[in-house]
């Protein structure tokens, strides 16, 4: 087990390096092979009011005028080391890891991520308890009452909620339970440590508006899994014996089903961590992904690619957690 878990570690660190070649090639080497000069590429890079002089600056800042290996390393070191930049007169030191300063606000990138994270981690974690938890056990009684009135709802729902796009379902809750209706208040974050059943009440529109798209996913592969494995003979074996059909189907049918959701659950869940674009910008959520949203509006490079960083690492983070578990959920996935 040790062995296996190195092996998947040094999996992650290698995919991460990867990431981290291919982003910034993304935005430091594509442009210039798609004919962009050097002062082309650091106007991107300035702003909107674009100088010969702050153009120039930002040759110097970033090092767009070296080779590209330079580059690499330098963009490198200061993810890990940190690095100063140079403003005018000033020298301004960024701390580790240093994904640069934003032009609109002349604020460190990582902080500012850091400083929104909270509010994307409590609606990727109320979302995805109810989208996993609801979307599994839908799944598994639709399987087990096939054909029958709460099977056929249940998928007509699950083909609902596979279909209507965030935006429009989040626009609707807004619409008639909150203004409408008057059931909810507006959505909208409080910090769990100074109110816990505020944090609660301001999140929990915007958790089932997101947990609703993936449930609906979740039990109808859990579905499909479940069908099928209700269908092998080890299956009709453990009836003959006697036992119970909940313990055929929690843990006989269920088990090798949840291989499969596991692995889509870690791929959605870093996705989110990473930033709930859809999600944050209809409910005002001032998290990671309305910041990354902002950015791309105003053409805040350094932001987007520290999002993109950050966002790359929770996916490869949530996909080895996901390859450490599959010996724990089913004992035919060998460590060796």
């Amino acid at each position: 087990m040790p062995t296996y878990i190195l092996r998947r570690l040094g999996a992650g660190l290698l995919l991460l390096a990867v990431v981290t070649m291919v982003t910034f090639a993304i935005f430091y080497v594509v442009p210039k092979w798609a004919g962009r000069t050097t002062e082309q590429l650091a106007t991107m890079y300035v702003g909107r009011a674009p100088t010969p002089e702050a153009i120039q600056a930002t040759i110097d800042r970033l090092g767009l005028d070296k080779p590209v290996i330079v580059q690499f390393g330098e963009f490198v070191r200061g993810i890990f080391f940190g690095a100063q930049y140079r403003f005018g007169r000033d020298t301004i030191d960024c701390a580790a890891p240093c994904f640069g300063y934003s032009f609109q606000t002349y604020q460190e990138v990582f902080p500012e991520i850091v400083s929104r994270l909270p509010v994307t981690f409590s609606l990727a974690l109320g979302a995805g308890i109810i989208w996993l938890v609801g979307g599994i056990a839908v799944g598994v009684v639709s399987a087990v009452w096939k054909g029958s009135v709460f099977d056929r709802v249940a998928m007509a729902i699950a083909l609902a909620g596979v279909s209507l796009p965030i935006f429009f379902t989040g626009l609707l809750v807004l619409a008639f339970p909150v203004h409408a209706w008057g059931w909810f208040l507006t959505p909208g974050y409080v910090p769990l440590t100074r109110d816990p059943a505020g944090w609660a009440a301001g999140l929990f529109l915007p958790w089932i508006t997101l947990a609703f798209l993936h449930a609906a996913m979740y039990a109808r592969q859990t579905r499909a899994g479940m069908l099928e494995v209700l269908g092998e003979d080890y299956i009709r074996t453990a009836r003959a014996k006697g036992l119970s059909e909940r313990k055929v189907v929690l843990k006989h049918a269920l088990r090798p089903t949840l291989t499969p959701i596991v692995t889509i659950f870690g791929l959605d869940l870093g996705l989110v961590l990473g930033g709930a674009v859809l999600t944050e910008q209809v409910f005002s959520l001032n998290g990671i992904g309305r910041y990354a949203v902002n950015a791309i509006t105003q053409s805040d490079l350094p932001v987007i690619l520290g999002v993109t960083l950050f966002g790359a690492f929770f996916i490869v983070l949530c996909n080895l957690v996901v390859d450490l578990l599959y010996p724990l959920i089913d004992p035919r996935v060998r460590v060796r």
